[in-house]
């Protein structure tokens, strides 16, 4: 395979991939990332239509890959009433399963992909040394897109990654009955848990949990059995709910420390930047924006328009400008949230 490109990506999630779709009409692109696809990922799967226009200019109809439209928002805490509203903007509900193929099949028009993982990215004479468990590749650009944690987060020694996180996350796919249209979130001791539709009628089930709430319970269905059945809501769901896979997904290690969006002279994108709080229902779209955010810096760096330099200091400043204050409200919400009055 070549050993010299343009761009390399390291990752090939959401962020990944639409950074190698846009990049790719222009520049030599390498995606890298360890795992094939179709493939499920933990993910809430509400794709607020914020980015709607975006993909579309990318060849990307999501309104062609799901007829679910997601405009109502209700909220349980324990045998408390139903809370509801409206979602003005609204979104689609989708699968990772189904967004990242139609994605990795766009990428791979133009773009190079690597079954590998990076384990390491050095900056030598202006360029970056890219080693893989095979390979040693350079770019002019790295983009790092690896997601909530990676071997790349203690290789360059980021501070979050320094810090044990309490959160652990857990999903399932169910056949169940509800409204096309409606997302739900349900609060119950150390967590809360979403519901919503997907593109094939399956309902996704997908959850945030204090380990110390976890660790008295031997394991998830026991956990569900015993704590998520408090909630008036989930006692119901769960008992009418029929699992569509032969076990769940779970994610420990979660943080929602700050991160930084520039990591010497690598942009980071997507979860790498900042992972926000699954309730505030913006993960999918903020993945995606920053990806276009950061295409957008890296085509004028590498047409010569910026320096190297500017292209971070444009994306680090940018990126803070859109995403810092959503992250903030959803630490508060989150507290408020889970507060028990």
């Amino acid at each position: 395979m070549k050993k010299n490109f343009d761009v390399i990506i390291a990752g090939g999630g959401l962020a990944g991939l639409t950074a190698a779709i846009q990049l790719s009409q222009h520049f030599n692109v390498l995606v890298i990332d360890p795992d094939t696809y179709p493939r499920h990922k933990m993910c809430g799967e509400y794709l607020s239509m914020e980015v709607n226009l975006y993909l579309k200019s990318l060849g990307i109809n999501v309104n062609d890959l799901s007829d679910v439209e997601i405009d109502n928002f209700s909220f349980t805490r324990g045998s408390r009433s139903i809370k509801t509203a409206t979602l003005p903007l609204g979104g689609i509900g989708i699968s990772r399963y189904s967004l990242d193929l139609e994605l990795y099949n766009k990428a791979r028009e133009k773009a190079d992909f690597l079954l590998d993982r990076v384990f390491d990215v050095t900056l030598i004479d202006n360029h970056f040394k890219v080693i893989t468990s095979n390979h040693v590749l350079f770019a002019k650009q790295v983009i790092i897109a690896t997601g909530k944690r990676s071997l790349l987060d203690k290789k360059f020694a980021r501070p979050f990654i320094q810090k044990k996180s309490p959160w652990l996350a857990v999903k399932m796919h169910y056949k169940f009955d509800m409204p096309n249209d409606l997302v739900e979130l349900h609060a119950y001791k150390g967590g809360y848990a979403g519901l919503s539709k997907v593109e094939n009628g399956n309902v996704n089930l997908c959850y945030l949990v204090n380990y110390k709430s976890f660790k008295d319970y031997k394991d998830i269905p026991t956990f569900n059995n015993k704590v998520l059945t408090q909630n008036r809501a989930l006692k119901e769901f769960f008992k009418n709910a029929i699992p569509v896979w032969e076990k769940p997904i779970s994610i420990s290690q979660i943080s929602f420390e700050q991160k930084e969006p520039v990591e010497g002279k690598l942009l980071m994108i997507g979860d790498t930047a900042g992972l926000i709080h699954p309730l505030c229902g913006n993960g999918m779209a903020m993945a995606i924006h920053s990806a276009q955010m950061a295409s957008n810096y890296v085509t004028q760096y590498l047409h010569n328009h910026i320096t190297q330099d500017q292209m971070l200091i444009n994306y680090s400043t940018n990126w803070r400008k859109t995403f810092s204050s959503r992250l903030r409200y959803g630490r508060w919400l989150q507290k408020i949230l889970l507060h028990k009055t």
